[in-house]
């Protein structure tokens, strides 16, 4: 049976009606995760500055400096020139016909390479791209396929039209990660395929009708730290959806997954963390690779890795690729995050240490993956109360950023439910809900009520359904009455949105109708 792609969410909502929420939560993260790569320091694409086989004559580097502080104009009329010169060296055949190619690829490179804005649409009015591409002719030496490659490298780092400009050269650029090539030339050639798969969705596919994901991944096999890297990298651009079929094919190519678990285990941080990009593609995706990913010694791997690392931009992915797999898979928190064992432990005290953190992102993502484990059985929901991170979940409640609010509420709801019979509302479980409401919840939740946000503002009748209904001495409407809960829900008297007025109508019907308070 073809993957269906998207996992359905795992964390369980107050009530049914907020099931899709967090699947729209895993969409946005596959499909729009440019946004937080930029936030963790990364691009997209990626100007070569420095060759991958970490050559650089003194020359270059010197010249660096001086080509920033040029005028683009004399900047620009250099590479139509150096383009000419190239002309001239591919036409020319006689003695030391090589080393005039290679001299005049090597100062269009310089010129690609040493500029904040390189001069890309210059070199291709002039007509770079199929001087280029002869000079990637196979039966090349490398240090002239390097140079070549380096060239289109910094191309596929420009505008949209001007990364479209290597559709020519893709071919062969692909046929150079072949296991006849250097690995200095593969790298680079796949350093420009990575560069052209983030540029969209219709050059990732004619990437993959070209064979580019199959060549990649053999990339990803050997223990080579700086080549495995940049194909990590190229491959995470390759695979990044909407559609999961490139990251299903991955996955089942022989070796990958074996690779993956190696060097997110025993790699540094700089290639854990492309590596881990590729996980978080994969377990955004597709359910095969989640099934496959699941059932590996991956999440162990990726809570060892939470545990040790300071490394923002390596957490990041590390945080989402965990939350991706307790999101879409059963069988992490029914067999692998049970309670009581060892890593299930150790998974709570990194998401801790992630709570305490000083960067928003960490707080967020900690907060969603710590929601779908408090999703699980009664016994994760526990765990996590009986952790310090219940603590932290509270005070972020009152204090954080609107968002890192809505993920921690979701911890603390979840915390507060089980699972009920058939298709009616969640059974309450008292003493979490009488701790947290004591704890000073109430008006955290009231503050979701009162948001523009329909999500947030349903999240928080549901809780206030559970306080209404569930503290015990019936005491539930006058705690809500004491912090305005009353009018927070008849905001939604007249509501456009039919869910949240129905809801916010009944409740208030129900609780603080005309006998409310005779009693007293």
């Amino acid at each position: 049976m073809a993957d269906e792609g998207l996992i359905s969410h795992k964390r369980e909502p107050i009530k049914s009606s907020v099931g899709n929420a967090a699947a729209q939560k895993r969409r946005q993260h596959a499909v729009t995760v440019g946004k937080e790569r930029r936030e963790a320091l990364m691009r997209t694409k990626r100007l070569c500055r420095v060759g991958v086989s970490g050559d650089s004559d003194d020359a270059s580097l010197d010249d660096a400096d001086m080509m920033i502080e040029e005028e683009q104009s004399i900047l620009e009329a250099r590479t139509s020139s150096a383009v000419d010169e190239l002309k001239l060296a591919v036409a020319y055949q006689g003695k030391g016909e090589t080393q005039k190619r290679v001299n005049a690829l090597r100062e269009l490179r310089r010129l690609l390479s040493k500029s904040e804005f390189p001069p890309v649409e210059v070199a291709l009015q002039a007509g770079a791209i199929p001087l280029l591409i002869q000079c990637l002719s196979f039966g090349s030496p490398d240090e002239q396929l390097l140079e070549a490659a380096w060239c289109l490298t910094n191309i596929a780092a420009g505008k949209p039209d001007e990364t479209k400009a290597l559709l020519p050269a893709l071919p062969l650029l692909v046929a150079h990660l072949g296991e006849k090539s250097s690995l200095h030339v593969a790298e680079q050639c796949a350093w420009a395929l990575g560069n052209v798969a983030g540029e969209g969705g219709e050059l990732r596919n004619v990437l993959l009708l070209q064979g580019a994901l199959q060549a990649l991944a053999r990339m990803m096999l050997p223990n080579k730290r700086s080549t495995v890297r940049t194909a990590a990298w190229a491959l995470s651009n390759l695979i990044k959806g909407p559609d999961p079929k490139a990251a299903t094919e991955l996955i089942k190519i022989d070796g990958v997954l074996d690779g993956i678990i190696r060097h997110l285990k025993k790699g540094d941080d700089e290639l854990a963390t492309e590596v881990a990009w590729v996980v978080v593609y994969l377990t955004a995706l597709s359910n095969v690779a989640t099934t496959i990913l699941a059932k590996s010694d991956l999440v162990q791997v990726l809570v060892e890795r939470l545990a040790v690392s300071s490394s923002l931009q390596l957490l990041i992915p590390v945080l989402r690729s965990l939350g991706n797999l307790v999101a879409g898979e059963t069988h992490i928190t029914n067999v692998v995050l049970v309670a009581g064992h060892e890593i299930t432990d150790n998974a709570i005290q990194a998401l801790v240490k992630c709570l305490k953190g000083e960067h928003r992102i960490l707080k967020k993502e900690a907060a969603w993956v710590l929601s779908n484990i408090a999703a699980g059985s009664v016994e994760h929901k526990r765990l996590i109360f009986s952790s310090e991170a219940m603590a932290l979940l509270l005070h972020l409640l009152s204090t954080a950023a609107f968002d890192i609010k809505k993920e921690v509420a979701y911890v603390l709801g979840n915390i507060c439910v089980a699972p009920a019979e058939g298709s009616g509302r969640p059974n309450v479980i008292l003493d979490h809900l009488v701790n947290l409401v004591r704890g000073g919840c109430l008006t955290g939740f009231l503050d979701l009520v009162r948001s523009a946000d329909v999500e947030a503002a349903r999240l928080g009748l549901q809780f206030i359904e559970l306080v209404l209904r569930g503290m015990p001495n019936g005491e539930g409407p006058k705690l809500v009455e004491r912090e305005d809960g009353i009018e927070a829900m008849e905001r939604y008297q007249f509501h456009e949105n039919e869910e949240l007025r129905s809801m916010a109508n009944e409740l208030v019907d129900k609780y603080f109708g005309e006998e409310y308070g005779l009693d007293e």
